[in-house]
């Protein structure tokens, strides 16, 4: 068992002070951070100010018990993982505490130290991943990112809106998308919203295994079920047990695996290869595909009755051309994962190369924007990444009728293109303007006939304020 982190709080409630110092100076050895409380009233007192990882309560204590300390937290929504001590006389009680307010678990008078040191780590654990469930909610719903899934465009705001319906409930899930488009990452997603997080999450490529192994890979198979089946080998299914199994690039999958496949959806049971025995399991099935599913179905490559089984829930992902808007919050992301992969110091990416990325079709969607990126960073090493950076197919960008940089029409004066909206054009003054100043933000003020305060707004909204566009954490 792994040694508990030295931030693990537990607070210990408890009326009678030997055993509530003796269990604090235990606990204290073993490396958490402990605090005493004398009855439950005490807890309650001190709950808020000490914000406990694991209770450890007495139940039979004067004031307030250790039943109703829990019904009391239960009631203020406040969850914390909670061991409670009892004497035998009231097991019973306990186990009914146990079911009725969601105790951790209980233990018997006299303690033994290695059942409890066991618990602690188990219940802080448990509070632990809670937190980390709650804060990627939090981050989901407020920042617009998951883990490397970002996006702060609408089309990608309702993607996170039908993860967080989804994630709580047992629906399969039907992910589409082009390749590149974050497919898995949604899958991940949904696993670390949900009741299941803190079971497997497990990815089977469907397209990377060749027909002869992909039964086995999912089922498993028994030892002499064929040619090289020395042992027994649990399957995909049987690995997810209590968590989530991915089937990636479903359509690749033989129509006949399909068939055995839908099976096993219906009835939660797996036969191994060469097995004369079911085993039942309990897993989430998410399912994704870079296929249309009705052009896959007219083509024989995805069985109707499957695709109706796994859709249960359906979300499709947009590709990067239609959602340039999240061009430069993606590359704040990625590039900020790049300088701790590498061990570089990049802070951004300059104008001009925003520019570039913003007008490329991105056919690999964002895979190839990180691999562009992954590139570019490692060139450059530290400071902003420039165009000399850049891949030979983003050295001329083709400019078109609704690019913000216009060019120079005149020595006094700008061309702004037909079909260029006003806030591409106010943008394109404001920059020209600098330019002409050299970058003398307070002379461009006077030009453009605004205060100082309003340019530096504009040059923020642009994340030009500095002449590149930073990365996160610069």
């Amino acid at each position: 068992m792994a040694t508990p982190q030295p931030t693990t709080r537990v607070l210990i409630a408890d009326d009678e002070e030997n055993q509530r110092m003796g269990l604090a100076a235990m606990i204290s050895g073993w490396g958490f951070q402990t605090e005493t409380a004398s009855d439950g009233q005490d807890a309650l007192e001190k709950l808020p100010v000490f914000d406990p990882h694991v209770l450890i309560t007495d139940m039979m204590m004067p004031r307030i018990d250790g039943s109703e300390l829990l019904r009391r937290l239960n009631e203020a929504g406040t969850r914390v993982p909670a061991i409670m001590i009892t004497a035998f006389g009231n097991i019973e009680t306990a186990l009914s505490t146990i079911h009725d307010l969601g105790a951790f678990w209980f233990l018997e008078k006299p303690i033994q130290p290695r059942v409890l040191k066991f618990l602690l780590e188990r219940a802080a654990s448990q509070k632990r991943l809670a937190e980390e469930s709650e804060r990627l909610k939090r981050q989901l719903s407020y920042q617009g990112s998951i883990g490397d899934l970002v996006g702060s465009s609408e089309s990608m705001q309702q993607v996170f809106s039908l993860v967080r319906q989804v994630a709580p409930s047992k629906a399969t899930v039907l992910i589409t998308g082009e390749s590149g488009t974050g497919k898995e990452l949604v899958a991940r997603a949904i696993h670390a919203l949900s009741p299941r997080a803190t079971g497997p999450f497990v990815a089977i490529n469907c397209a990377a295994l060749p027909e002869t192994l992909m039964e086995s890979e999912l089922f498993g198979h028994e030892k002499g079920a064929f040619t090289g089946a020395v042992e027994r080998r649990s399957g995909c299914f049987e690995l997810s047990q209590g968590g989530t199994l991915l089937l990636d690039e479903l359509a690749e999958m033989p129509i006949g695996t399909q068939a055995k496949l839908l099976r096993v959806l219906e009835d939660s049971k797996v036969r191994r290869l060469g097995g004369k025995s079911e085993v039942t399991v309990d897993v989430r099935v998410l399912a994704a595909t870079n296929r249309e599913p009705a052009e896959a179905i007219k083509k024989g490559l995805l069985r109707e009755d499957l695709f109706y089984r796994l859709n249960v829930f359906g979300l499709e992902l947009p590709p990067l051309r239609k959602r340039l808007d999240d061009i430069p919050i993606l590359v704040e992301s990625i590039l900020l994962d790049l300088n701790r992969k590498h061990g570089l110091k990049v802070t951004g990416i300059d104008m001009d190369v925003l520019s570039r990325l913003q007008r490329h079709p991105w056919p690999g969607n964002v895979r190839e924007l990180r691999n562009v990126l992954e590139r570019a960073a490692i060139i450059a090493g530290s400071g902003p990444v420039e165009a000399r950076h850049l891949p030979p197919s983003f050295s001329a960008p083709q400019r078109t009728a609704f690019d913000a940089a216009p060019a120079p029409a005149a020595k006094d004066g700008i061309q702004i293109a037909l079909g260029t909206t006003i806030e591409q054009a106010e943008k394109s003054v404001i920059l020209m303007t600098l330019a002409h100043t050299k970058n003398n933000k307070t002379r461009a003020a006077e030009i453009l006939g605004i205060s100082l305060k309003t340019l530096f707004n504009k040059l923020k909204e642009y994340g030009a304020d500095s002449g590149t566009y930073p990365a996160a954490g610069s």
